[in-house]
């Protein structure tokens, strides 16, 4: 890591050389958690564009056919 790079938490910079192993193992966690929850909202989107597109032809379809009385 570059010296003199500071990341804010909370309100307050760290030096990022400062910070234990842990720390930055911890962060690193954060920083890998953080890419899955982006990917998985993607993924959540594409899915609910996709159910969109099947319940509109769905309805479609439905439009066809008498419905019971």
């Amino acid at each position: 890591m570059a010296e003199g790079q500071t990341i804010d938490i909370d309100g307050k910079s760290y030096g990022l050389d400062k910070l234990s192993d842990e720390a930055k193992a911890q962060l690193g966690n954060i920083q890998a958690v953080d890419a899955e929850l982006k990917r998985l909202q993607q993924q959540t989107a594409i899915a609910q564009t996709a159910r969109n597109a099947y319940a509109r032809a769905l309805q479609e379809e439905l439009a066809k056919v008498e419905p019971q009385q």
